[in-house]
């Protein structure tokens, strides 16, 4: 019986790179953000790829959630790569009762510099983290699972440690080449690869990066200051080293 397994995630929060870690499993399969057509479709964000993550994938709800909790899947286990701001609010979440789930967390003020450089633009909705705290709480009370948080800086700097603690809160046996990975594109990767995964196309682990200094505007701070309750939730539940 095939074990799924979905991360949620905000964006520019080395989701990608977890998501390379687990496709370096042998016995894993990745999907990439797969309810990307359905937000866009339903939203009409101005995002890059518009047009082409449409034509990627089908952007009706249902006929996904279906996909990614009964489909065939021909590996051992399934990992799920999902952005929380796709869920929009109000969608059935039924889907999710019989997949293990996970959430992956990195400190506002890091993810709202990290969007504007990529986008010049960034808004509380489009970073996710609210949605990320609301998620968190609604997939606890429909599946009852007591849902492992991983914080993004404690991954890059403990990655050894925390990817294997990661693995026993999900019940699932650790492998080493979780750990590193070959550089490059892969087949899995969406679509919208070409716009946003420079950094990680180019990686082959969880290498620690030097923390970088920067100052955030009063627009980018009003977005840090509004999410912070909801990530601070999150972390409370956050697996410790």
């Amino acid at each position: 019986m095939t074990i799924r397994i979905a991360m949620w995630s905000g964006p520019r929060n080395i989701s990608t790179a977890m998501m390379r870690s687990w496709e370096n499993r042998p016995d894993c399969d990745v999907v990439d953000e797969p309810f990307y057509a359905f937000y866009l479709q339903q939203t009409q964000s101005p995002h890059p790829y518009f047009d082409e993550v449409i034509q990627a994938q089908s952007s009706n709800y249902d006929t996904v959630a279906t996909q990614l909790s009964q489909g065939p899947v021909n590996a051992k286990i399934q990992y799920q790569k999902h952005m929380t701001h796709h869920m929009l609010a109000n969608v059935d979440l039924s889907w999710t009762k019989n997949i293990r789930h996970c959430f992956l967390i990195r400190e506002p003020s890091e993810i709202v510099n990290s969007y504007t450089q990529s986008r010049g633009v960034c808004s509380a909705e489009d970073i996710g983290i609210i949605r990320q705290s609301q998620l968190f709480d609604e997939i606890s009370q429909v599946t009852g699972q007591n849902i492992p948080v991983i914080n993004s800086n404690d991954v890059l700097q403990h990655a050894d440690r925390l990817i294997p603690k990661l693995c026993d809160a999900l019940q699932v046996e650790f492998s080493a080449n979780m750990l590193s990975w070959p550089s490059g594109r892969r087949c899995s990767d969406g679509v919208w690869a070409k716009h946003w995964y420079h950094s990680v196309e180019a990686s082959t682990g969880f290498a620690t990066v030097a923390k970088k200094t920067f100052t955030l505007n009063s627009a980018q701070q009003r977005v840090v200051d509004q999410v912070m309750p909801y990530y601070t939730h999150l972390k409370a539940h956050s697996i410790s080293l």
